[in-house]
């Protein structure tokens, strides 16, 4: 099995084209063509976990945080940074990085995170927005359903936990054959009518390219009609932050101790309690402090997050409870979410936990 292979199915689960803006995942180093050896599953890279690596023969490094965030100017290995990569190329060891789009898609990492709470009825906090298209065709009555399921099969359709979804109306086409042209009705220079049924489905942006091949590859014209409308409505497939809601709801106090055994934490920190009780709870793992305001709109009690600025333990008042629970500790279960879907695909594959503790805040 090739390592390509293992990350096509990554990236089935985590599509790169859900990463922000400013990330780096995917491929950081090395040749996806070789044949895999074993699978080593971290949240960071540092160079311990590089020669944990070698110990352990495996040739793919897949990390929740990638390596590289700029473009080198040089290689020299006066960073750990570098020092990983020279290690990473001298043992034919791939690193892949899987960082903004886990945490972005249905399922990644704040889907983790609200599991090991326990919250129910969970979705997304803050949709991303201009990443819809709607996509609107023109087919032969006959040839309708054949196009409508390639185009369920290549990813349009989906609305909430709808599949399948469609508009279609019936209508007539008209057009003339050019010559050298290979008309699927109709004859050459002369104005043909034909029975069609307009075929309108909506689809993420980033699916255009794959969805207008498989709508090319079953329209039975030469030269099919369609075209893409840009959508202004959030996708609520995708995007920043979850919020869901506790069974029952408990005292503040309560919950942050709850809070703090999940996710084996030396200490949370949190703003002034608000003497609310607490059921609807909103969290991003990481670095979410962005995310406060989105929490706060929705109207949920607590908002748990990695990281946070000073003030803004100061700027959420009594309007919600700001919990702090560290970076790392809030995206180590990363690891998990990489084995589940490694597992799931190749049950016999040697798939291995990173026993290296790479985080870089020390509690005394």
């Amino acid at each position: 099995m090739k390592i390509k292979e293992i990350i096509k199915e990554l990236e089935l689960y985590a599509p790169l084209p859900l990463q922000e803006g400013f990330d780096n995942s995917g491929v950081q180093v090395g040749d996806v063509y070789q044949v895999a050896t074993g699978v080593l599953l971290c949240l960071d890279i540092t160079e311990e976990v590089i020669e944990e690596a070698i110990e352990l023969d495996c040739n793919l490094i897949v990390s929740h945080h990638p390596l590289a965030f700029k473009p080198f100017k040089s290689l020299t290995g006066s960073t750990y940074i570098e020092r990983c990569m020279i290690n990473a190329c001298k043992n034919d060891i791939v690193i892949y990085s899987a960082h903004t789009n886990l945490d972005n898609v249905i399922g990644g990492v704040n889907y983790k995170l609200a599991e090991m709470i326990g919250l129910q009825n969970v979705r997304i906090l803050s949709p991303q927005k201009d990443a819809l298209l709607k996509l609107v065709t023109f087919v032969p009555e006959l040839h309708a359903e054949a196009v409508r399921t390639a185009l369920f099969h290549a990813g349009t359709g989906h609305i909430g936990n709808y599949d399948s979804c469609s508009f279609n109306a019936p209508g007539t086409g008209t057009f003339r054959a050019q010559e050298g042209t290979h008309p699927f009705c109709g004859e050459i220079g002369e104005l043909h009518s034909e029975k069609e049924v307009r075929i309108e489905t909506i689809l993420p942006a980033y699916k255009k390219l794959s969805v207008t091949r498989a709508l090319r590859s079953v329209h039975p014209y030469e030269e099919p009609a369609f075209d893409f409308y840009p959508l202004n409505n959030s996708w609520e497939q995708a995007g920043s932050g979850i919020v869901g809601e506790l069974l029952d709801a408990e005292d503040e106090l309560t919950f942050l101790q709850r809070v703090k055994d999940i996710f084996h934490v030396p200490c949370v920190k949190h703003s002034q309690l608000t003497g609310k009780k607490i059921r609807e709870v909103a969290l991003c793992g990481g670095s979410g402090a962005f995310l406060i305001k989105d929490a706060i709109a929705y109207g949920a009690d607590v908002f748990i997050t990695g990281e946070a600025k000073y003030n803004d333990f100061y700027d959420v008042e009594d309007r919600i409870l700001l919990a702090v629970i560290g970076h790392y500790e809030s995206e180590v279960c990363t690891k998990e979410i990489f084995y589940t879907i490694l597992s799931k695909k190749f049950p016999t594959f040697a798939v291995h936990f990173s026993n290296v503790n790479s985080n870089p805040v020390k509690y005394l």
